[in-house]
């Protein structure tokens, strides 16, 4: 029972300490509500003095700050109270303590109201800044240019000072019994709203996005269980958006990165989204035209009719259009219409793919199969003809006969050069061809070859030189280099008319960009080739002259496998030419092969 003696007894104390306590309080806030009162009378006659006396000339806006500003600090020094001039709209143009321009809009705050409605208006607010209680009247003013209001704001602090008078009058017991009601409202304060304020401060911090914050204390009672719940709360929504985070940076990662293009466009055809292969494709800005109509894609007509019957028909299709901007290119484009499970429709997706290179190598590669099988029938025929002429009988004396056989030879080893090209073509184009590098004495390797030339050229009564260096050495494989310049010399001497020359030059290069380099000039004087020729030489089966190339054996892969050969030695080759002047064909290597 003494415990809860004492429990009753501490609680009457308390009640008996609070009652009068508020008896206390009533006496102090009568006494203050009357100084209050004063106050206010004051602060209203002060401010109908300055409405009478002061002067309200028309002023532009930054004048008028600087005039009132000025007129309420001198004001200010008078009635030692801050005073604040205030446009009808709530705007802050004078104020004796701030700079206007820093203040907010004062049209709601509750001294104004009151002022709008009743003619003046007061209110007392807390200054965080004094420490203190302030006082504010306002009343509406309108004189001369001047239409708003006057507010003037005084602190409480005599006020409270009367007031602590009055509680000095109060006996030591009432004082005893306030401490300990202090006391006991503190401690009852201090456990229940401190807890509450940080559980607060922390769910503010939560509304601001800041998904760190966390409760920080440990309680067994409800409000440790709604901090506890606070905390879970905060650790779901940071995994939550986590996991959006990282599902957008995957996203965006995908979209950045596809070699495809991708435009979505919303219902009411405006682009929603475009990735970074759309931009290249288009030449368009995603920045551009997201949020804009499709129709701002107008230089691409074709593409904005598959866009509008996409969106018009609303089902899916796959299209292949020209476009000519930024550059002319072939693109597939596949359109989706974007619907959700219950039907409702949410505008079209474009996939769009660039074909160009496809349907080029499609082309090449029927090109390819059409010009093989013209080389290898023009050879067959004739080897079946003059066969069928020969086990027919028809050829009785043995010339006529060798002849004939002659020209059978002649096309089978023109069929096998064919094949034995086109393979090597093949393995170099396919990447399956080792090259070995090793060092080459240049001046010997080209003596070797232009000994193997020479009985070639002078047939022709054609003058075969070379200009080689003696000292120079480079690194290559010497049978690539071997099969180049045959091709590049056998090509100048079957196109040079009799008695015209053929000159292959070599010199050591410095580059500041490319390092030591060696170029190689083979030229020659015969018939040369055509300006319009010139980009397409190192073509497969590309001739300038067909009948004279086949007439000389030619396959017309030679330069093609010249320009794949040189490419492996990560040189570059170039022609330059004139009909009937001759042609020079200029290759340049690095004099050091770098290890792929």
């Amino acid at each position: 029972m003494r415990p809860f003696r004492n429990r009753l007894t501490f609680i009457m104390m308390t009640l008996i300490g609070l009652s009068m306590l508020g008896a206390g309080f009533a006496m102090a806030n009568v006494f203050k509500q009357s100084h209050i009162a004063i106050l206010e009378d004051n602060m209203v006659r002060e401010i109908k003095l300055m409405q009478a006396t002061m002067e309200f000339p028309p002023l532009e806006r930054e004048q008028k700050i600087q005039y009132y500003t000025e007129k309420s600090r001198q004001l200010d020094a008078l009635t030692e109270a801050r005073v604040t001039f205030i446009l009808k709209d709530g705007t802050v143009i004078g104020d004796s303590e701030k700079d206007p321009d820093s203040m907010d809009n004062h049209a709601y705050r509750d001294e104004m109201l009151q002022a709008k409605e009743e003619g003046a208006g007061s209110a007392i607010r807390y200054s965080s800044t004094l420490g203190q209680d302030m006082l504010y009247v306002a009343l509406p003013v309108k004189q001369g240019d001047y239409d708003g209001y006057i507010r003037l704001s005084m602190s409480l602090k005599e006020v409270d000072q009367g007031v602590k008078q009055g509680w000095a009058v109060m006996g030591g017991g009432i004082i005893i019994l306030f401490v300990l009601a202090a006391f006991v409202s503190y401690r009852v304060a201090a456990s229940l709203t401190s807890p509450l304020e940080k559980i607060t401060r922390v769910a503010r911090q939560i509304t601001r996005q800041d998904y760190d914050a966390r409760v920080r204390f440990h309680r067994k009672d409800e409000i440790g269980q709604l901090a506890y719940a606070i905390n879970g709360m905060a650790d779901s929504l940071q995994t939550q958006l986590q996991t959006i985070k990282d599902n957008e940076a995957m996203l965006q990662s995908v979209l950045d990165n596809m070699t495809g293009g991708i435009v979505m466009l919303g219902h009411d055809g405006n682009i929603v989204l475009v990735n970074r292969a759309a931009e290249q494709m288009l030449g368009i800005k995603a920045d551009n035209v997201t949020g804009k109509s499709y129709r701002e894609l107008r230089q691409h007509y074709e593409l904005t009719k598959l866009m509008e019957e996409g969106l018009e028909h609303r089902n899916n299709f796959r299209e292949e259009r020209s476009l000519y901007f930024p550059m002319e290119s072939i693109v597939r484009l596949d359109g989706v219409a974007l619907l959700q499970e219950d039907g409702t429709y949410r505008g079209m997706l474009f996939l769009l793919q660039d074909v160009t290179d496809i349907r080029r190598l499609e082309r090449m590669r029927s090109e390819f199969v059409a010009n093989v099988s013209h080389e290898l029938k023009t050879p067959l025929a004739a080897v079946k003809g003059f066969a069928e002429t020969l086990l027919g009988g028809g050829v009785k004396d043995d010339e006529t006969s060798r002849s004939f056989l002659q020209i059978i030879y002649d096309e089978s080893e023109r069929l096998n050069r064919l094949i034995r090209d086109i393979l090597e073509l093949s393995k170099i184009e396919s990447k399956r061809i080792a090259v070995e590098y090793s060092p080459i004495h240049l001046s010997t390797f080209f003596e070797s070859l232009m000994k193997f030339m020479r009985p070639e050229a002078a047939k022709k009564r054609i003058s075969l030189s070379m200009q080689v260096p003696e000292e120079l050495f480079m690194e290559g494989d010497e049978d690539k280099l071997r099969q180049i310049f045959t091709n590049l010399l056998s090509n100048a001497i079957n196109y040079t008319q009799e008695g015209g020359r053929v000159q292959l030059t070599v010199r050591d290069m410095h580059r500041a960009e490319q390092g030591d380099t060696v170029e190689f000039t083979v030229m020659d004087s015969g018939i040369g080739i055509p300006k319009k020729d010139l980009p397409r030489i190192f073509e497969r089966f590309y001739r300038v002259d067909k009948a004279r190339s086949r007439s000389s054996g030619g396959t017309g892969l030679g330069l093609s496998i010249v320009k794949h050969l040189v490419d492996l030695h990560h040189g570059t080759i170039k022609v330059e030419s004139e009909v009937g002047m001759g042609s020079s064909f200029v290759i340049e290597m690095p004099l050091l092969q770098e290890n792929d």
